[in-house]
């Protein structure tokens, strides 16, 4: 019984140090011989005190870190990265401070990492974009690891900035946006600026502006404006609260800001195009009457306004302002029409009366019915000029804010052609009402009529 039990403590004795001894392991491995330490750690695999121990899984990590890597030994193992990847998880949990690998060695962390990036680099350049985002994962998880544990050279690095980069545009190419976002805020949250990288910021904007999730896009918008001020990245504020916002919740937005002086030019531009719009969106003007689509265009206007005042020189809000008066004018215009058909119907219907009793309870009876249209007519005549005089005042400023420009775009084109033929029209109604009535004014006007049309199409 004493020499069977002796014999049993011996071979417990043996088989724990055999477990336990990475020597072998260490030795072949300094030798650069890692299918050697593979057979030589496998032998280890059974056994839980191994298991158990920070330095099995350090070598783990770091062969089959190598073996992956390499074009050699990667096709015999064709699972090693991600055997690696388990056993650098396993590694963390034993040693969170990375104490073995600062010690031993962080050769297995830069493998897993030059795998990720030149695998990456090439499905990338192959268009390859699922398999780029998933090698360009490695790299940012294992570059990760390197510059946050002060494992290179230079410490004062926080992450690499390419392998982040080229991480998100494989993951916004792939369509995988949950992941691009992720890339993409690191390095925005970092404020990384320079050429190449405010596609980023626009991505974040867009992709929160989709989602509706305000105060993430709020937040990439107010980093987007520290890291590239010269972008206007107010239109995407505007777009944002025009998608998203109700028309009552626009109004406030609005209305919070002009109080508070916070508005530019170009968002009282946009603001003026909101509201404006409501009385010609089909979704919106069904749900209010014509007073309450008169303020909003009003609204509309006076935002207009406000933005040239913040810049004279803007000729397209003096252009929207001239064209709103000169629209209104024709709706004015054709309430007068109306009115002079109606009454033409009306005398139309009127029989012959001889009887000088009978004819004069016919003109009274008919008198009444035309003079409501007449009186009507006469009621719409301050209106009407109050309407043309500031469609004038606003197209003149628009075609003297081109008419000086020394070169013009294609809107600069369209702007200024518009604005001369509006105000012919203009001028000549404003001619032919005065006709044997006012010559001087007839002049007046008539020499205003062939200045502009004179200039039809010369833009």
């Amino acid at each position: 019984m004493k020499k069977l039990l002796l014999l049993s403590m011996i071979a417990v004795a043996t088989l724990g140090s055999k477990a336990q001894d990475f020597k072998k392991v260490n030795t072949v491995l300094v030798l650069n011989k890692m299918e050697d330490a593979k057979v030589e750690l496998d032998k280890m695999s059974a056994d839980p005190k191994a298991l158990a121990k920070t330095e099995y899984w350090y070598y783990r990590s770091r062969i089959y870190a190598n073996l992956g890597k390499e074009a050699k030994t990667a096709p015999k193992y064709p699972t090693a990265i991600q055997d690696a990847d388990a056993a650098f998880q396993k590694l963390v949990t034993l040693d969170p401070a990375w104490a073995m690998v600062k010690d031993k060695g962080n050769d297995g962390i830069f493998d897993m990492y030059s795998y990720g990036y030149n695998n990456g680099i090439r499905a990338f350049n192959e268009k390859k974009w699922d398999s780029a985002s998933s090698y360009f994962g490695y790299a940012v998880t294992y570059s990760d690891i390197l510059f946050q544990n002060k494992m290179t050279k230079d410490q004062n690095m926080a992450f690499d900035t390419t392998s982040l980069l080229y991480a998100g545009y494989s993951s916004q190419n792939a369509q995988k946006g949950p992941d691009a976002c992720k890339y993409y805020a690191r390095l925005a949250e970092a404020k990384v600026g320079g050429e190449g990288f405010v596609d980023i910021y626009k991505y974040l904007v867009i992709t929160y502006m989709n989602e509706k999730k305000e105060d993430l896009f709020r937040k990439y918008v107010a980093l987007a404006k520290q890291v590239y001020p010269k972008e206007n990245w107010d239109d995407f504020e505007i777009e944002y609260i025009d998608r998203n916002f109700s028309l009552a919740e626009k109004e406030s937005f609005y209305d919070k800001a002009d109080a508070a002086g916070s508005f530019n030019e170009m968002q009282y531009l946009q603001f003026g195009e909101i509201f404006v719009n409501v009385k010609h969106d089909n979704k919106e003007k069904d749900k209010y009457d014509s007073t309450k689509l008169d303020a909003y265009e009003k609204k509309g206007v006076e935002a207009y306004k406000k933005a040239f005042a913040k810049n004279p020189s803007n000729a397209i809000a003096s252009f929207n302002i001239g064209v709103i008066y000169y629209n209104n004018f024709g709706l004015l215009d054709d309430k007068v029409a109306a009115n002079i058909k109606a009454v033409q119907t009306i005398n139309a219907t009127k029989p012959a009366e001889k009887d000088p009793v009978k004819k004069k309870a016919l003109d009274a009876k008919f008198k009444a019915q035309t003079d409501p249209l007449l009186k009507a007519n006469q009621d719409l005549e301050k209106p009407i000029n109050e309407t043309l005089d500031q469609a004038i005042d606003w197209l003149e400023k628009t075609y003297k804010i081109e008419n000086d420009k020394a070169t013009r775009n294609s809107t600069d084109k369209s702007i200024i052609n518009k604005s001369v033929d509006f105000l012919a029209n203009i001028y000549q109604y404003k001619r032919d009402r005065v006709r044997g009535k006012d010559a001087k004014a007839f002049d007046a006007f008539d020499a205003k009529f062939k200045e502009f049309d004179n200039l039809h199409g010369k833009f």
